[in-house]
């Protein structure tokens, strides 16, 4: 696994070059790293290794396998959720009048996946639910809680205060407008047009 570099090039409208450059270049690079290192742990153990400690109270690989959720899904929520900034936050394409057809209204779908991410304590995710066929918003209070099996993510905003609290502080709501702000709904598009079509 590789570093994806920053999609957008600088400056956000109220998310700083320092916000960024903390969230990319610290935390999700550290999230790359400790991926690789698990990876690294369990490839003996995927190629004949000796499994014979493994339990449910507490053995290595349930350790690394933990962990091996937390950081992989810390490496693409991530990913998912700076693919979708560097825009102009105008909704436009196919997933835009599918969310109004849903919703009702831009406003009523971006208010309530906003309201999620006020109640949620890490993630708000807008996904393709390929069981129901239909877009769901789903929250986690970490990475590897609270995400939906056969879901694909589409726009993912992350609510934990290193995403914010440089710029805004507590205030996680002017954050979340700002979000809006920077949407690439170009990109969000392609990622519901790919989801749709792998449905």
């Amino acid at each position: 696994m590789e570093l994806q570099a920053l999609p957008f090039q600088q400056p956000l409208d109220g998310i700083s070059p320092k916000t960024i450059e903390i969230h990319h270049d610290k935390l999700y690079a550290g999230y790359v790293a400790k991926k690789q290192e698990i990876q690294t742990a369990l490839n003996p153990l995927e190629h004949g290794g000796d499994l014979t400690s493994a339990n449910q109270t507490y053995s290595a690989l349930r350790a690394l396998k933990d962990g091996e959720t937390f950081a992989v899904n810390g490496v693409y929520l991530h990913e998912y959720y700076f693919d979708v900034l560097g825009g102009d936050g105008k909704p436009q394409g196919e997933l835009a009048n599918a969310l109004t057809e849903q919703f009702g209204s831009m406003e009523n779908f971006i208010s309530y996946m906003s309201a999620c991410g006020m109640a949620a304590r890490g993630w708000a995710v807008l996904a393709w639910d390929t069981k129901e066929k239909a877009l769901r918003v789903y929250t986690g209070d970490a990475h590897n809680q609270g995400g939906v099996w056969g879901c694909l993510p589409i726009i993912v905003l992350d609510v934990y205060e290193h995403a914010y609290f440089i710029d805004t502080g507590s205030d996680r709501k002017t954050y979340i407008a700002n979000f809006w702000k920077n949407l690439n709904w170009k990109a969000a598009n392609a990622l519901f047009l790919q989801a749709t079509k792998q449905a």
